[in-house]
């Protein structure tokens, strides 16, 4: 069952193919699918990229056969491939997880750096507003540092992401302008969302990119957009009564998310 705590502080609504609409509202989330259907192997979604495109312009995902890493920014829907190069997304092409929302910015920082990945995280979750569930963040800037992954694009009958991200690609980005855009969940969200921050990064020449594991800023700045509400699309045979918020879930995603 959905943890209360998700109820009373991230409003969920879940939703079907169907009952999909054009969003514009801001500070809302839209996600299609779950991370736990995604844990599972599920690479397949009914939701292409023209559609995501009216829940909002900058976010995160994957496309379909788990075919790279996916990042949103400005609008524009780009893919890094396994070694980290960067095309843009054609609209027919669908998604079986992505994250997204219309970026308004409620808090602003500057980062002088370089510092760390756990200092940059820490100094959001400074500035975050109390009592905020989840949130949007952008990056822009120059980063020392950027030690990425993407993974190679999968075939049936697909293997679950914590094997696949066995195979995966790692790279370093080395004195390098760019974004990076992501989310932040809570603990209790895991199995729907990634808890804590999912984070991906494109170059500001949108050539190179991936799923951040670690990023070093050395200037930058850094928005915040505060959310209450996440819309999930949900696919035939996934619901959201039983988000596996469990410690064998846990141990995937870290696996899956955070390895490298």
């Amino acid at each position: 069952m959905l943890d209360e705590r998700m109820v009373t502080a991230l409003h969920v609504l879940s939703l079907r193919e169907e009952e999909l609409h054009t969003e514009h509202e801001p500070h809302v989330l839209f996600q299609a699918s779950t991370i736990g259907a995604l844990l599972d192997g599920a690479y397949e979604g009914d939701v292409s990229f023209a559609e995501l495109a009216e829940h909002g312009d900058l976010g995160l995902g994957t496309l379909n056969s788990l075919d790279g890493e996916m990042i949103a920014l400005d609008g524009g829907f780009y893919r890094a491939d396994a070694r980290g190069a960067v095309n843009e997304v054609d609209p027919r092409v669908r998604t079986p997880f992505a994250v997204l929302t219309w970026f308004t910015p409620t808090h602003e920082l500057s980062v002088e750096g370089p510092v760390s990945h756990a200092e940059l995280l820490a100094t959001l979750d400074g500035h975050v507003p109390e009592g905020t569930p989840a949130c949007a963040v952008r990056i822009d800037g120059m980063f020392e540092l950027v030690h990425a992954r993407s993974v190679p694009r999968q075939e049936p009958p697909y293997r679950g992401l914590a094997e696949v991200v066995a195979d995966q690609q790692v790279f370093d980005l080395a004195e390098v302008e760019g974004s990076v855009v992501g989310f932040r969940f809570p603990d209790y969200s895991e199995g729907i969302e990634v808890s804590g921050y999912h984070l991906h990064f494109i170059t500001a020449d949108r050539t190179r990119g991936g799923h951040v594991l670690e990023c070093r800023p050395r200037r930058a700045v850094a928005r915040i957009d505060a959310s209450t509400d996440l819309h999930v699309e949900l696919p035939s045979g996934v619901d959201l009564s039983s988000p596996q918020a469990s410690r064998e879930t846990h141990e995937a995603l870290n696996r899956a998310e955070r390895w490298g």
